[in-house]
């Protein structure tokens, strides 16, 4: 590579450590048959990369949203909660003559107070030690 093409591009892309990972990338993306956007000038791929760096026909922000979505194994899709308030509304029409089979079952938790939950430990016998282990 030459070196005043890497210098051209420090302007653009302040860390080194960046312009390689983005240059890689999109020297790569050549290769795979993305179109580039200057003249080849029988220069290889990562230098065709450089070069579009340099004279700004790519965005340097383009290339590393790119990059990043390109490394990513699993996308979260962020799905809308339900409105408390259709929660409300859809529970008090189902309470009014909606049938059976559309209420949800309502889940209700046994309650142990203080006293009953250090009964139940103390009633705990701790397992007996054998030769074994």
């Amino acid at each position: 590579m030459a070196r005043v093409t890497v210098e051209d591009c420090i302007d653009k892309v302040d860390n080194r450590f960046e312009l390689v990972l983005l240059a890689s990338h999109r020297a790569r993306q050549i290769s795979q048959g993305a179109s580039i956007t200057i003249d080849r000038d029988n220069d290889k791929n990562p230098v065709v990369a450089l070069r579009e760096i340099a004279d700004e026909t790519l965005a340097p922000e383009d290339l590393k949203e790119d990059l990043i979505h390109s490394l990513q194994k699993h996308v979260e899709i962020d799905e809308p909660e339900p409105d408390p308030a259709s929660l409300v509304a859809a529970n008090a029409s189902a309470g009014s003559g909606a049938d059976e089979e559309d209420v949800p079952e309502t889940v209700t938790f046994d309650q142990m107070s203080e006293e009953d939950l250090l009964a139940g430990i103390e009633g705990l016998v701790p397992p007996e030690k054998s030769d074994d282990y």
